[in-house]
């Protein structure tokens, strides 16, 4: 049980995807502009990370050593598909908005990484939840980064006039791809001062 608790709550805090390791921080500068983005991409990365690791623990001892990265590649693949088909037909306007970031998934390190590092060497209730923890690692930094440069760049959350009521100005800056990377070490910086065993010496 502490074992599995680890596997959960390890990639959210302690082993963030993004914080700690830095993987997959391009598709975190881009869609970070507006919460809505952030969490139907966050959620589609929970999915694609879940799924692929599910499916390929399932067929690890069947996979020959020399094309696993193919196979590895197709599963990836298969799931972002299926994914990005659910919400072009439940959430178009999303879809839309993300664009090309949907499919990009299918080359998130973060993704790719557990699945050699965790899923092929474990059970698959583990490697599932693996994959679904470290999901949820990056969406977490991805709504953290998101609710500050939408509040503070457009004055508003989900859409939403939250900052109007108090005459507030919106800063243009906020909505600019660097403060992204600004504001993600921020909290790369906020986490390593809180653990202070991710302090390099």
């Amino acid at each position: 049980m502490g074992k599995m608790k680890e596997t959960i709550l390890n990639p959210i805090f302690k082993g963030n995807p993004i914080t700690v390791l830095v993987l997959g921080i391009c598709s975190s500068l881009a869609v970070t502009v507006g919460l809505k983005g952030a969490c139907v991409m966050a959620l589609s990365v929970i999915a694609v990370t879940g799924l692929s690791s599910l499916v390929c623990s399932l067929i690890r001892k069947t996979i020959p050593n020399r094309v696993r990265i193919i196979i590895q590649l197709v599963v990836v693949a298969l799931m972002v598909i299926l994914v990005d088909q659910l919400l072009k037909a439940f959430a178009y306007a999303i879809d839309k908005q993300l664009s090309v970031y949907i499919g990009l998934i299918i080359t998130n390190c973060i993704v790719m990484g557990r699945i050699e590092a965790f899923a092929l060497g474990n059970k698959p209730i583990p490697s599932l939840l693996d994959g679904l923890a470290n999901g949820a690692g990056y969406g977490l930094i991805l709504i953290i980064v998101a609710f500050f440069r939408e509040l503070f760049g457009s004055g508003t959350l989900f859409g939403y006039p939250v900052l109007s009521a108090i005459g507030y100005t919106n800063n243009g800056l906020m909505i600019l791809p660097p403060m992204a990377l600004i504001l993600l070490g921020c909290v790369i910086w906020i986490q390593r001062s809180i653990q202070k065993d991710l302090q390099e010496k």
